[in-house]
């Protein structure tokens, strides 16, 4: 079989049931569970399925174990990745029943799909909109501009990947290498798996949420229309704050609640006795939105927008009033009348960039606290890196800044339960909002207690060192946390004769490199020579031949070449599926901590394919699920400390790339 052919299955009907996309994802949840249990049965399933959408939103657990586990079936019959597929198919069949459908249910997977990306049709005439505006002059992507709204010219152009790359730069520029995404007229199942996972793992690296992510969502439109509503980027935004209030509350509010807390600051002075609480339908009746851009730019006021009692007609004046402003791409009357959270957002968002009515003239107290959040370029980095990590866990709670937001420990206890389950005593924790001081101290407390039990280094830490907001100690314990949950994803894809530390990370990279004939040699995770980035693109090549296209690549001997590599080395390693947060400066400057799960995120792809292959040929390696040798925090080239100047972090995708490996286990087990 073909390399390049990604996830297949015997059965080809079962086959065209699904994208690669959702086999990618469901091969990923089968391997898991078989490495859990040893084996799969139908008993294993319900627990799995219930948390899949759309399941999760039509069956409990109960009724899933029901359908999957009938009388007189024999529920310890051991499954295969096909069976599991079955059986998916089955759940699907009996959603479709419940729901009333009576199409079969390939065709409920793909309705489903759309009810959980529901986009109403302004909603698709504003994307469109915005890919037309800030896309038009792109070298390869204006052959296919401008998009007709009125079609569905908008989701064909998504399917190849090229699109969502580059939305993402438009968002955050520079987020991916150009010379990594797969352009041409026709791209292979192949090349448009590799653009969709290069397109997703930067999303992750933006701040964007991409779980269950489907085409329509185009969430680096909103990443790039909320990007300076923060403090840092914003300083004026200190004028919403009252002289009673506590300025660190600004801090930690997301970028809706800030431009919510501005909206309501100018309502305010407007004289507008309402407060609004949300984008829907606090604003629908368009009152608001009349008193906001009265006192935001009078030389365009319309009197008549509010006097008026007809919600209609001060929509249609609103809108006037806006366009006079020039922002009035996100919104028609309609949208204001339905309260459409989403479009509402935008334009609120879009009204702030072009005027936010603040005051250059802060109080000097303020400017002074402004300049104390400059934290040096390193800790801004580090507190970057964690809190798109975090994110990208899927916790429940989402956050804006490390700092302040895991000040009350619940995010740590959240992370702790998601990297190591089972370890949060949850009855004896208080969930958000806590006002009681000693309930912020007793859930750090349970954190740092759950930390040493998991042999982090946390001597002379307690819980009162994170509420009071101690940022060299929250750094170093985030640190841990994210080296812990790298060597478990590591854990549970290698041979298990050799305990992972930082050394056999870099013996086995050293290993990859020299098997392809390179020389290339790592002395070290601090090795200098690593700063041109050769010896990284050499070992993507090694795990995947052909991802690396050597006449992009330059001598690194520059600092404008050594960045040109570096670029590339992310975007590749995201194309391949690795979820890494680093930034080319991290490459460049040999930060080892960086270089370390840089390496270690390779690995975990190489590993995970090696595995998806022997789920279909046996390996003579024996691979025993029981065995969980200790982890080491602290590797052979003593970067391990808690408390040393840097401290990096890694997550991977459990679905990230339909390849399967061409090699097998034998270079791990001899290291």
């Amino acid at each position: 079989m073909s390399r390049f052919e990604g996830v297949r299955v015997s059965d080809q009907w079962l086959q065209n049931q699904f994208s690669q996309a959702q086999l990618r994802s469901l091969k990923s949840k089968f391997i898991h569970l078989k490495k859990e249990n040893g084996q799969v049965t139908a008993v294993d399933l319900p627990p799995v399925l219930v948390k899949l959408k759309p399941f999760n939103v039509i069956f409990k657990e109960e009724e899933i174990r029901d359908i999957l586990c009938e009388p007189g079936s024999d529920e310890g019959n051991k499954l295969d990745f096909e069976g599991f597929l079955r059986a998916y198919m089955n759940l699907q069949t009996q959603a479709a029943k419940k729901l009333g459908n009576s199409k079969n249910a390939s065709s409920f997977l793909k309705a489903t799909n759309s009810t959980l990306h529901t986009v109403q049709n302004s909603e698709k005439e504003v994307y469109v909109a915005h890919i037309n505006s800030y896309l038009r002059e792109d070298k390869f992507l204006k052959q296919f501009l401008p998009i007709d709204a009125s079609t569905n010219a908008l989701f064909d152009l998504v399917k190849d990947g090229v699109l969502l790359c580059k939305l993402i730069n438009v968002a955050v520029p520079n987020t991916i290498d150009d010379r990594a995404i797969n352009t041409k007229r026709e791209l292979n199942l192949w090349e448009r798996n590799e653009n969709h996972t290069l397109c997703l793992n930067s999303a992750k690296a933006i701040g964007c949420t991409v779980v269950n992510v489907g085409s329509q969502d185009l969430a680096e439109g909103r990443i790039q229309l909320l990007a300076d509503l923060n403090l840092r980027k914003t300083p004026q935004l200190l004028e919403l704050v009252d002289e009673d209030d506590d300025v660190e509350e600004l801090i930690t509010l997301s970028p809706e609640k800030i431009l919510l807390k501005w909206m309501n600051f100018h309502l305010k002075k407007a004289g507008y006795t309402k407060t609004v609480t949300n984008f829907s339908a606090d604003i629908k009746d368009g009152e608001a939105y009349a008193y906001l851009l009265n006192v935001l730019a009078p030389e365009h006021s319309s009197p008549g927008a509010v006097v008026s009692n007809d919600p209609a007609e001060r929509a249609k004046l609103v809108l006037e009033h806006a366009e006079r402003m020039k922002c009035k791409r996100y919104l028609t009357p309609k949208d204001i009348l339905d309260g459409s959270t989403n479009l509402n957002l935008a334009f609120v968002a879009q009204l702030f960039h072009e005027r936010n009515g603040l005051s250059n003239d802060s109080s000097k107290s303020k400017v002074c606290y402004a300049e104390m959040m400059n934290d040096d370029e390193q800790v801004s980095r580090e507190e970057r890196c964690f809190r798109l990590w975090i994110n990208s866990l899927g916790i429940s709670t989402y956050i804006n800044n490390v700092f302040e937001d895991l000040r009350n420990g619940w995010i740590l206890l959240e992370i702790l339960d998601k990297i190591s389950p089972g370890s949060v005593n949850w009855r004896h924790t208080t969930k958000p909002p806590i006002k009681m001081p000693f309930r912020k101290v007793e859930n750090c407390n349970q954190a740092v207690r759950i930390g040493k039990q998991l042999k982090f280094s946390l001597v002379n830490v307690s819980g009162i060192d994170i509420v009071q907001g101690n940022k060299k100690l929250i750094l170093a314990f985030l640190w841990q946390l994210m080296r812990f949950n790298m060597l478990q994803l590591l854990k549970h894809l290698r041979s298990r004769s050799h305990e992972i530390t930082d050394g056999y990370i870099q013996r086995w990279a050293n290993r990859k490199v020299k098997s392809t004939g390179r020389t290339s040699q790592m002395e070290s995770f601090k090795d200098k020579s690593l700063s041109n980035g050769i010896f990284f693109l050499e070992l993507l090549t090694s795990v995947e031949p052909r991802v690396v296209n050597w006449n992009l690549v330059t001598k690194g001997v520059s600092d404008d070449e050594k960045k040109l590599n570096a670029t590339y080395i992310i975007s590749v390693a995201r194309k391949l599926g690795c979820c890494i947060f680093l930034l080319p400066e991290d490459i460049m400057e040999v930060n080892q901590k960086m270089m370390l799960m840089l390496t270690a995120s390779i690995m975990y792809f190489y590993l995970q394919q090696c595995d998806e292959e022997t789920e279909s040929t046996p390996s003579s390696v024996a691979v025993t699920p029981e065995a969980s040798p200790a982890t080491s925090f602290y590797g052979d080239d003593g970067i391990g400390g808690a408390f040393s100047g840097d401290y990096f972090n890694m997550s991977m995708d459990d679905a990230a790339s339909d390849t399967t490996c061409a090699s097998n286990l034998e270079d791990i087990t001899s290291l």
